[in-house]
């Protein structure tokens, strides 16, 4: 016999965003989602504006063709970048691209490198 408690029909989907930014872009970035979406990116119970950063150093070459916002095509690059982690709570899969499409319009770089994961509430 299950003890589960029934899960309410209006309830949110969990997804976690992972971006990649240059260290002096993150806070701006950041600030925008969290701005635009106060209820939806970075909300955990009581507090807003959580994300995880964590430093590293990212690396590409841009092609012919690239308008790159750091180096110049052709030319190996590596920049010190934060990998950034927030949580996103939407009531319909398709409000994601929203954040997605936020995230772009913030994002200095030409191709934003990101992934989204569905996260499962236990």
């Amino acid at each position: 016999m299950c003890h589960c408690a029934t899960m309410p029909a209006h309830s949110l989907m969990k997804f976690k965003l992972v971006f990649f930014s240059p260290v002096s872009a993150t806070p701006g970035v950041l600030r925008r989602l969290f701005e635009r979406f106060p209820d939806t990116v970075g909300k955990e119970g009581l507090y807003r504006g959580c994300a995880f950063v964590g430093r590293g150093v990212g690396q590409f070459v841009p092609q012919a063709g690239a308008s790159p916002a750091i180096g110049a095509a052709g030319r190996a690059e590596t920049v010190e970048e934060d990998r950034v982690e927030v949580s996103v709570r939407v009531q319909e899969r398709a409000l994601m691209s929203e954040v997605i499409d936020a995230l772009k319009e913030a994002h200095p770089y030409e191709e934003v490198v990101y992934d989204v994961y569905k996260v499962e509430d236990f």
